[in-house]
């Protein structure tokens, strides 16, 4: 489905990004994931060589807080392939703490990664897409940004600042043959939730009419779908992957 396309994945080194990395390189696309250390970027580099040696994927550790190092991590893999087909910007933080003991600092952290982050990496792709005349922008948005959540208030205001970038520059950019889009999930099968207790997941499953939690590949999935050219008239949407109805 991806065949002959270049996407860059932030967040691609575990969980979900992880999970979207592999699907595309299963679908033929040549990916550069981005990890938040070297280190970290290489060992999924490596876990993914060695399920299978041939995926053409490299890991680059840009610091997403930079926009002149984003945009030169970028603008190096345009040279070597010569184009930027998709932009995943999965890369993100949460927090849960009460409005009590939240701290400028904290808020400022998260919506640095989550919202600052998600802009210059798409100001860094969009001069090569505009040039291409075609390009798909990814964000990963979440259920919050439709409910809130009863503490963190960084992460949903995050992810409602990531709704509105999406339908703006949806607005914007599909002039210019630029589709953005967004992938909201719902409670899924990460790191995060195997420190959550079995009291508290089993009401959560019960709450779903699927009655099951997502898995990263659910996610990856729709990642995928939107990315393809089987969504070719797709743009300015939030796909909620979570296992019920909008309400």
């Amino acid at each position: 489905m991806l065949k002959g396309k270049i996407a860059i994945v932030t967040g691609g080194t575990r969980g979900i990004g992880y999970a979207i990395v592999e699907k595309y390189l299963e679908n033929h696309a040549t990916v550069i994931l981005c990890g938040s250390r070297q280190e970290t970027a290489d060992k999924a580099v490596a876990q993914l060589k060695a399920k299978n040696p041939d995926w053409p994927v490299e890991g680059i550790a840009p610091d997403l807080g930079d926009y002149a190092a984003v945009k030169a991590a970028f603008d190096g893999v345009l040279e070597r392939y010569g184009r930027i087909d998709i932009l995943v910007n999965n890369a993100g933080m949460s927090s849960a703490e009460p409005l009590s003991a939240y701290t400028p600092e904290l808020f400022r952290k998260v919506m640095a990664l989550n919202v600052d982050a998600a802009f210059y990496c798409i100001r860094a792709v969009y001069d090569a897409m505009a040039a291409q005349g075609s390009g798909c922008i990814l964000n990963t948005s979440s259920m919050v940004s439709r409910h809130g959540q009863p503490s963190g208030v960084a992460y949903p205001t995050s992810k409602f600042a990531v709704n509105g970038m999406t339908l703006s520059l949806a607005r914007e950019l599909g002039p210019k043959g630029i589709r953005v889009n967004a992938v909201a999930p719902g409670v899924t099968n990460t790191d995060m939730m195997k420190a959550v207790p079995d009291s508290v997941i089993q009401p959560l499953i019960q709450s779903i009419p699927l009655r099951r939690i997502g898995e990263p590949e659910d996610l990856a999935n729709a990642f995928l779908f939107l990315a393809s050219d089987a969504a070719s008239y797709i743009t300015g949407e939030i796909i909620h992957v979570g296992g019920q109805a909008r309400s």
